[in-house]
C-alpha cells in the first residue's frame, strides 16, 4: 500500500442507488452515507443514524461503481451524496466529489447542514448543487423536533451563498407542524435571503417508514399525525410562488 493510499479517507456507506430520479436533476447515482447527529421527528431513515453502521468504502471503490453508470447519468444527471448526514464525513465527501468533478460528473450534496464550517467549505468547493433541508423556521422548533439548530443551518446556507453554489431547498410539510400561515410567511422570508436559490421542493409528510421503526423497536414520534395532502401545501405554495415545486 502506498503512503497516499494509506492516508486516503474511508467513508462509511449505508447503501447506494444506481438510478435515482428524485435526488437532484436527471438520473443520478445516489450514495447514502451512514451516521447522523439529528433526530428529526419525521425521519424516514432511522437505520442511517448510527455512526458505527454501514460498511467502509474508499473513494476509488465508489468511483468504480459509479463509472459503470456513466452512460446513463452524465447526460443531465450526476451523483448525489446523502445520508444520514454527509457533512459528518466531510473529508471523504470532499475527496469523492473532487474525483467525480475531475471525471466530468455533476455532484449534488443532500444535507441538513449539520457539520462544521471548515468541513462544509471543503465539500462545497467541489459541489455542483446543494440540496438542503430547511426543516423549521424557529430555533425552538429545530431543537424540539430535530435536535438541531436553525442558526447552524442558516450558517451553512450562508456559506453556500458566499461560495456561489446553486441551491435547492427541501421542506417537509407536516400537518399541524409546518403548514400554518405564520410558518409559511417565516419560511418564505428565509428563502428570500438566498439569491443562489433555484427552487424549493415541498415534500408532503408520509408514514411509509412506520414498519421500519417498528422493526427497529423505535417509536415514531408522528405516528398519530395525518399524512399531508394538497391542502396542507397550499399556504407554502402561495408564499413561495414560482419557486415552489410540490413533490408527490
Amino acid at each position: 500500500m502506498t503512503e497516499q493510499n494509506a492516508a486516503a479517507p474511508l467513508g462509511r456507506v449505508h447503501s447506494c442507488q444506481s438510478m435515482g430520479a428524485v435526488d437532484g436533476p436527471g438520473l443520478r447515482y445516489v450514495v447514502f452515507l451512514q451516521g447522523c447527529p439529528l433526530r428529526c421527528a419525521y425521519c424516514h431513515n432511522p437505520d442511517t443514524w448510527a455512526f458505527e453502521g454501514g460498511g467502509e468504502a474508499t473513494v476509488e471503490e465508489l468511483l468504480q461503481r459509479i463509472r459503470r453508470c456513466a452512460p446513463y447519468i452524465k447526460k443531465g444527471g450526476g451523483v448525489t451524496v446523502t445520508g444520514g448526514e454527509p457533512l459528518v464525513q466531510s473529508e471523504f465527501v470532499a475527496a469523492l466529489f473532487a474525483a467525480l468533478r475531475a471525471e466530468g460528473f455533476h455532484t449534488a450534496l443532500d444535507t441538513a447542514g449539520a457539520g462544521d464550517a471548515a468541513g462544509a467549505r471543503r465539500v462545497l468547493a467541489h459541489t455542483s448543487l446543494v440540496l438542503a433541508d430547511l426543516k423549521f423556521t424557529t430555533e425552538e422548533e429545530y431543537r424540539r423536533c430535530a435536535g438541531g439548530s436553525l442558526a447552524h443551518t442558516l450558517a451553512f446556507l450562508d456559506l453556500a451563498r458566499e461560495m456561489g453554489v446553486p441551491l435547492w431547498l427541501r421542506h417537509v410539510v407536516v400537518p399541524g407542524l409546518t403548514d400554518g400561515a405564520q410558518h409559511a410567511a417565516r419560511f418564505a422570508a428565509l428563502c428570500r435571503r438566498y439569491e443562489n436559490l433555484q427552487r424549493v421542493e415541498l415534500l408532503p409528510f408520509r408514514k411509509l417508514c412506520l414498519e421500519k421503526y417498528r422493526a427497529m423497536g423505535l417509536p415514531f414520534p408522528l405516528e398519530e399525525t395525518p399524512e399531508a395532502g394538497p391542502e396542507h401545501l397550499r399556504r407554502l405554495q402561495e408564499a413561495l410562488g414560482e419557486l415552489a415545486v410540490p413533490i408527490s
